[in-house]
């Protein structure tokens, strides 16, 4: 029997992400996952979170030195912060275009950087806020509201 979310206290979950570590690529995102499962989320929730986590941490994951996820569950939402060392988003709106990349020839022969990441993560997100400082980095905020759509 599945718990119900307005049980249970905030939880917060960080996790390091480590450029080109293609061996631990998506932990961080099956872990909230399991965890939303674990706590009784709606499936479509949990469905969204796991892809918009996934979406996130693959771009720091392929694009940046380094970065952190840090996820805060509530039983009203759940918010994830992405932030990483990396070369930053020059052109925002150009990024959120769906098939624009600007991942590495390498990348995309590993069946990576297709330019759906942010796409995906707004699709599935009932906000997104995007800062990026060229040749510093990027901070993506995440938040998905615990209600019916």
């Amino acid at each position: 029997m599945n718990k119900d979310p307005g049980d249970e206290q905030a939880m917060s979950l960080e996790f390091s992400l480590e450029s080109l570590n293609f061996i631990r690529a998506g932990e961080a995102s099956s872990e909230l996952k399991q965890r939303l499962n674990k706590l009784g989320f709606r499936p479509e929730l949990v469905r969204r979170a796991a892809i918009a986590a996934y979406e996130a941490e693959m771009n720091v994951i392929i694009h940046a030195e380094k970065g952190t996820m840090k996820v805060e569950i509530t039983p009203a939402r759940l918010l994830v912060l992405v932030e990483d060392e990396g070369p930053g988003i020059s052109n925002i709106e150009q990024a959120m275009q769906e098939g624009f990349s600007t991942a590495s020839e390498a990348i995309r022969e590993l069946g990576f950087g297709a330019g759906m990441g942010l796409p995906n993560i707004k699709r599935c997100a009932d906000d997104l806020e995007i800062q990026s400082t060229p040749g510093r980095g990027t901070r993506l905020k995440i938040t998905i509201n615990n209600e019916q759509r």
